[in-house]
């Protein structure tokens, strides 16, 4: 992506290096890159993608106060603060046209673990968005692990993970996230399940359309991006994690849309940059 010139937002709240001894949970968006690394590390995604919000998690190590932070690290948090400042200044105006208002959402960058209006927050779960005090926390090591350790590099990729969490803001504002949440709670998990897709793809959507906009305003996509982000929407499909973790898949199960669903939606926001075609929650399964 180009970037070179481009502000950054100053809504970010850099804790990283800060201390906290627990971690607790993440929010929904942050469920299939939790699984992500679980797989990662040798653990069972399964067991983080049947949880729909909060997740009880144990104990960390508490962070130093005064780690130093690496060029790349600088980097990496420069970047961040500017897509969020590329998501503030497309959404204030996706905003206007529907004729509201949008409030964009804080950002908290973070090592190791963090305090949340939705529980402790712990790295493990990568990137992910409190609706409780509207913020997106993100510990950028997850960014390094995802190159070094899955193959999904780039950073347009990295903007797509941090979209993806904006795009739960937007659902949030637009009372999508909260109105879908009230049917979960009332519903078997399978069903519950297919609820919890639908948000997902639409917020991969979101992003799509963010990254639209984004490039209209500022031409900011280079040769390579639009594949680099698609890779990656594959490689956090809901069949694509079990396949690899078990050696196959249980559609019930899913969470977050298969490899094809995450990477049809994301590619649709990213060719059309038109919100009204992203109502996920309109379509049959067989549709999605």
């Amino acid at each position: 992506m180009k970037l070179n010139g481009r502000r950054e937002s100053s809504n970010v709240d850099d804790r990283r290096g800060q201390s906290s001894g627990k971690v607790a949970g993440m929010g929904i968006g942050g469920i299939i890159i939790a699984a992500l690394l679980t797989w990662v590390m040798g653990g069972n995604p399964l067991s983080v993608l049947q949880n729909i919000d909060i997740t009880q998690m144990g104990n960390v190590t508490e962070q130093a106060n005064d780690h130093e932070f690496t060029e790349e690290e600088q980097a990496l948090a420069k970047f961040s603060s500017q897509i969020l400042a590329g998501t503030e200044d497309v959404w204030t105006e996706e905003f206007k046209k529907m004729g509201r208002t949008y409030e964009p959402p804080k950002m908290v960058l973070y090592t190791g673990s963090v305090s949340t209006s939705c529980g402790q927050g712990s790295s493990s779960v990568g990137p992910f968005y409190c609706s409780g005090d509207q913020t997106v926390y993100i510990d950028l090591s997850f960014f390094t692990q995802m190159k070094s350790q899955l193959g999904a590099g780039g950073d347009f990729s990295y903007a797509y993970v941090i979209a993806h969490e904006v795009g739960h803001h937007v659902q949030y504002l637009l009372g999508t996230l909260n109105e879908a949440h009230s049917k979960m709670a009332s519903l078997s998990e399978a069903e519950a399940n297919k609820i919890s897709v639908r948000l997902e793809l639409q917020a991969d959507f979101y992003a799509g359309v963010w990254a639209y906009h984004d490039n209209e305003k500022f031409e900011s996509l280079e040769d390579g991006d639009v594949e680099e982000a698609l890779d990656c929407a594959q490689k956090i499909g809901d069949n694509y994690l079990q396949e690899r973790s078990r050696g196959y898949s249980q559609p019930e199960s899913f969470t977050h849309g298969t490899s094809e669903q995450r990477s049809r939606w994301l590619k649709l926001g990213l060719s059309t940059g038109d919100v009204s075609r992203g109502n996920t929650f309109k379509y049959s399964d067989a549709q999605l």
